[in-house]
């Protein structure tokens, strides 16, 4: 059997995984279950520690979902997604619907998810974006820390987003599928 393989920015040739594989390694302990990454199409991206800000905006969020959140709809914090055969995410944030269980969760059924970024703004607004597109996010708000913004991601189409709206500090967030839900990033 041929491994497949990614090509790295300087060139030269990765060997890529696929989430199959991923699992039975950390079943067998090779991967423990404390390391902290994603799996992005194919490649083991290690995930950075969380800041006191990271956590005080996802903090503020979690609570500010969890009381509006109607009773058919599930909040997962930091759940691994599965997107497709070669690639997992955690989001610091993920609605999805109630009764699905977590492995079964398709990106087509995920109403909303949150990517709060201190140092990874690019790589989120970007890459991963694009991932979450591609797997039919419903909606994406990639949430700039550091200057208390957010980046409205909709309308997934052909693997890229149709729109995408910036929000302020002192803006109103609000998500169609959780009627209720809003909070302004300036006031954390």
């Amino acid at each position: 059997m041929t491994a497949s393989v990614t090509r790295a920015a300087e060139g030269f040739d990765r060997r890529a995984f696929t989430v199959d594989e991923i699992l039975r390694m950390q079943e067998a302990g090779i991967i423990s279950d404390d390391e902290n990454f994603e799996l992005i199409e194919g490649e083991i991206v290690p995930m950075q520690a969380k800041t006191h800000v990271h956590e005080l905006i996802k903090s503020t969020l979690i609570m500010a979902l969890a009381r509006a959140l109607p009773d058919h709809l599930w909040l997962g914090v930091a759940s691994t997604m599965y997107l497709s055969g070669n690639t997992f995410v955690e989001p610091d944030l993920v609605v999805y619907p109630r009764g699905i269980k977590l492995e079964e969760v398709k990106g087509t059924d995920i109403a909303l998810a949150i990517e709060v970024a201190l140092t990874s703004l690019a790589y989120d607004r970007g890459l991963k974006a694009q991932l979450y597109a591609r797997s039919g996010v419903r909606e994406l708000w990639v949430i700039d820390a550091n200057r208390r913004r957010a980046y409205a991601h909709t309308a997934p189409k052909a693997g890229a987003w149709e729109r995408i709206a910036e929000f302020g500090p002192e803006d109103a967030l609000v998500c169609p599928a959780i009627p209720g839900f809003s909070v302004k990033l300036g006031a954390i």
